[in-house]
């Protein structure tokens, strides 16, 4: 047993004083069976710790359903056995670039502005959750033998709210349900951050990318003692849909690493590996500045950061620099540099052998249908990751006018009595051609990823303000959901298969050998939007804007022989599927 403790100056263990070199991996962003490599990876870098969140939408996808909240004790053990220290960051609210936040959908659909406060109903969901998580996270503390030595209160609040009362609650909860170890708050390094962030009596750290000086002079300025602290160095960045990759200079980036460690600092590398959104989990963010209220900016699959680790588990030349920058800080030799899981032993091109219509699988795989006076949003339909078909009758005899889906989020392909009629968007939710009645209307909205950061954190998916024809709402609205969980093996193969015809709009089901298996990149040339499951993994969203160009498929995925991959395509298929 040992004891991990916030000093005047320092970190200590033992009453020895230690320096936190620490790196961010999220385990629900990398396959289970790869965890020991890119571990071992973070130590062959200088690290002794790693840090990690917790995303509570992805174990408790509905009210009091907790799925596998022990593999963060899983992880945890990994982390033990590499060698490292952990810092965990349970949320309930996480950021990272996730779903919502890592807020489950029912909570923010339900709660609305609530969210994040000292409200009475939010804080008994995350009562709930936090006791079914908090176990797996307190009997692996460090003083009872275990690598747990800190644990963070909420993430960023200072970026969002104000509300200290609330701090004070999930502090005390996490106390009551047994963490011993330093509890620590980051938040920029700005005084409304901090102020509105920060919590008496627990550590304060700061995030930021460079100027560390300047940073630790404002988080100085707050806190006068104890030890100083990166908690996020953003090493790197993500990217958006239809935006240009985002890369950092390395030699850039091992200067500020340098600067924060000369300034006596612990640093935690954000992120030291990236990994992957898998299962349509990528979230999205708003432009506008400020006050974040602009554009959907929808993440990509591949949280690779531009991180020294790439979303390969491979080292980059920002892992070369940044390894000689900590040997410096080390407690003796660097251990060697892992090898690198196998990769695929050549090119493979799937033979695709049949469809289902999207009509079909919605009716096969989705949620009930019902009727609306207005239309339901996602959350009603208690869709998180999927898409939603809405129908609906323009009355007539009546001459053409426009039609517009008021409060659109985020993408819906439109049909008129059966023919493509166009696409609508946040932006242009208006058809660009009119609509007569008599007609039938079907809009099929996709959710492109709930906002993780800032104030519209939490804000309702689907069509928010009605559907409109001329000037009066259209009522009556029929819709029905289809979540993305839905597709497992059982039911797809119990799907109407059929040969692979129309325009593509369905899920395309076909097989590929493999001989010498291993990680490898899905490449879907000519193919538009949706998602790729292979062998019932869900790699994630595909989409042919870019910058993203393919998806990682993990080595523990893929098997020896045949192998079965399913393509949810939701405007216009291609014709091969290739793994290199």
């Amino acid at each position: 047993m040992a004891e991990f403790r916030v000093g005047e100056d320092d970190f200590e263990v033992d009453g020895r004083p230690v320096r936190l070199l620490s790196g961010a991996l999220h385990y629900f962003r990398v396959h289970e069976e790869q965890w020991p490599h890119r571990l071992r990876m973070l130590r062959a870098m200088g690290l002794n710790c790693v840090e990690t969140y917790v995303p509570w939408n992805l174990h408790e996808p509905r009210p009091g359903e907790v799925r596998d909240a022990a593999a963060v004790g899983r992880f945890l053990d990994a982390a033990q056995e590499a060698g490292l220290w952990v810092i965990v960051r349970p949320g309930p609210y996480i950021c990272a670039e996730w779903e919502n936040g890592g807020l489950p959908h029912w909570v923010t659909g339900a709660l609305g502005a609530r969210i994040r406060t000292r409200d009475t109903e939010f804080l008994s969901c995350v009562e709930r959750w936090f006791g079914a998580l908090l176990p797996q996270v307190v009997e692996r503390q460090i003083d009872r033998g275990g690598p747990v030595i800190m644990v963070q209160v909420e993430n960023e609040y200072g970026s969002f709210g104000s509300d200290h009362l609330y701090l004070r609650a999930l502090a005390d909860l996490l106390v009551e349900l047994g963490v011993t170890v330093p509890l620590f708050t980051s938040d920029g390094p700005e005084d409304h951050m901090l102020t509105g962030g920060s919590v008496p009596g627990i550590l304060a750290t700061a995030n930021f990318g460079s100027h560390a000086r300047e940073g630790f002079a404002t988080l100085r300025r707050h806190r006068p003692k104890g030890p100083l602290m990166c908690m996020e160095f953003w090493c790197g960045w993500f990217d958006h849909w239809g935006a240009e990759h985002v890369v950092r200079d390395a030699q850039d980036a091992a200067r500020a690493l340098r600067e924060i460690l000369e300034c006596g600092a612990s640093v935690n590398l954000y992120m030291a590996h990236g990994g992957t959104s898998f299962g349509g989990w990528a979230g999205a963010n708003r432009g506008g500045g400020a006050l974040h209220g602009g554009q959907l900016q929808p993440d990509v699959t591949s949280y690779d950061y531009d991180a020294p680790i790439d979303e390969f588990g491979r080292p980059t030349e920002k892992f070369w620099l940044f390894r000689e920058v900590l040997a410096a800080y080390a407690d003796g030799p660097l251990p060697d540099v892992p090898e690198q899981p196998a990769a695929l032993a050549g090119p493979v091109t799937a033979e695709l052998t049949a469809c289902t219509a999207l009509g079909g699988v919605l009716e096969a795989l989705g949620g009930p249908e019902a009727e609306y006076a207005v239309p339901p949003s996602f959350e009603d339909l208690d869709v998180d990751r999927g898409l939603v078909r809405y129908a609906v009758t323009v009355p007539g005899p009546r001459k053409p006018y426009p039609l517009r889906a008021a409060g659109l989020r985020d993408l819906a392909l439109v049909y008129v009595d059966g023919e493509r009629a166009g696409v609508l968007t946040e932006d242009e939710p208006q058809l660009a051609r009119e609509v007569a009645g008599h007609a039938r209307v079907e809009l099929w909205v996709e959710s492109l990823g709930r906002v993780n950061y800032g104030p519209r954190t939490g804000e309702s998916k689907g069509v928010t303000g009605g559907l409109l024809h001329e000037r009066q709402f259209l009522h009556g609205v029929r819709a029905r959901g289809l979540r993305l969980d839905a597709f497992t093996a059982a039911g797809v193969a119990a799907l109407p298969w059929d040969g692979r015809s129309g325009d593509g709009r369905g899920l395309h089901r076909g097989t590929f050998e493999v001989s010498g298996a291993g990680d490898a990149a899905l490449e879907l040339p000519g193919w538009t939007r949706g998602f790729v499951w292979v062998n019932g993994f869900c790699l994630g969203r595909y989409w042919a804007v870019g910058p993203q160009e393919s998806l990682f498929v993990p080595g523990p995925v893929l098997r020896e022989g045949v192998n079965e991959v399913w393509v949810l395509e939701l405007e216009e298929a291609g014709e091969r599927i290739t793994l290199r």
